[in-house]
């Protein structure tokens, strides 16, 4: 029986990580973030140089733990500090810096298998590119979903072409709808993120993005507001033509009208981002994340309105 969200049963008008997470598990499951430190095929040539564009040079994965431990020595300084706060909490494992599929198995083996051994990890969440999960990879994955609880994070961040040569995707539409679906042959969990706020896009472009999401066969998505770091491409690109960047009413109102034609059954698992406010340049509010979460909620109470009740208008 599938965890469908219940409006009625949540503190939220929308279906929070943290509401499924406690009646999937029954209790707080707080997630790791580790850097183990992966590149990616449009930074290392393969496909492209430089990274995508809003991706820092000098600070790539400074999210996650610190990349001069390993990621065993990561997860136990991060979880000293996650049990002060919740005694009784489980972990998820989080590979979150870089593309974390985008090695040999061997390696890759190397990596998630001591993190499983922990005391208390319930699971991995692997954030990686479409392109970064060969066949040998999605076999391993397959047998890693048999022994724990396993999400696959799938950067899309725009379904719009044109948008995604801008910032340096490197890679198509195609192979990202073909990857979710040999995932989804796999049954494996698939969450995908997305960025409003990229530059030049419209509201209804943005809008476009999450009713494709609503055509796939996924179960997670992260949404995020574009933030512009220093020391990026996308910090030049803002200084030379001044793009226009969503003030925060905006972003609430395009959040609001995505979570309304959203599927119900896909849990959110981010709704805005929380950079480090030494390395922003725009938008500022986006450093006050409870307040951007506030206006969310305030705004869906006024429409008086939840996730998914415009979704099968959407179809």
């Amino acid at each position: 029986m599938k965890n469908v969200f219940k409006y009625s049963d949540s503190n939220k008008r929308y279906y929070t990580l943290d509401y499924f997470y406690k009646k999937k598990f029954g209790c707080k499951i707080a997630k790791v973030s580790l850097n183990a430190g992966f590149s990616c095929p449009n930074k290392d040539g393969t496909k492209a140089f430089g990274g995508c564009i809003y991706c820092s040079k000098l600070n790539s994965g400074e999210y996650a733990g610190d990349k001069n431990k390993n990621v065993v020595e990561q997860f136990e300084d991060i979880k000293k500090v996650m049990l002060k706060k919740w005694p009784k909490a489980k972990f998820i494992a989080y590979f979150q810096a870089g593309s974390n599929t985008y090695a040999s198995v061997k390696k890759l083996k190397s990596f998630y298998e001591p993190v499983l051994k922990i005391k208390n990890v319930i699971g991995l969440s692997l954030a990686t590119r479409p392109d970064c999960i060969s066949d040998a990879c999605l076999h391993y994955l397959e047998d890693l979903n048999k022994r724990t609880y396993l999400t696959i994070e799938l950067g899309l961040q725009t379904i719009h072409d044109s948008t995604s040569k801008l910032i340096n995707r490197a890679h198509t539409l195609k192979e990202f709808k073909n990857m979710v679906q040999k995932l989804r042959e796999k049954n494996l969990n698939v969450v995908v993120h997305i960025i409003n706020g990229l530059p030049y896009e419209t509201k209804e472009m943005m809008v476009e993005t999450i009713k494709y999401l609503n055509t796939l066969d996924i179960q997670g998505v992260k949404i995020h507001m574009l933030h512009i770091l220093k020391n990026t491409a996308l910090e030049k690109l803002y200084l030379k033509e001044k793009f226009h960047v969503l003030e925060k009413n905006e972003y609430v109102d395009i959040v609001c009208d995505q979570l309304e034609l959203l599927n119900p059954e896909i849990v959110i698992h981010r709704i805005t981002g929380d950079p480090k406010v030494e390395d922003l340049i725009e938008p500022k509010w986006l450093v006050k994340k409870f307040g951007v979460l506030n206006a969310i909620d305030q705004e869906m109470a006024r429409r008086n309105t939840f996730q998914g009740i415009y979704y099968k208008k959407a179809q």
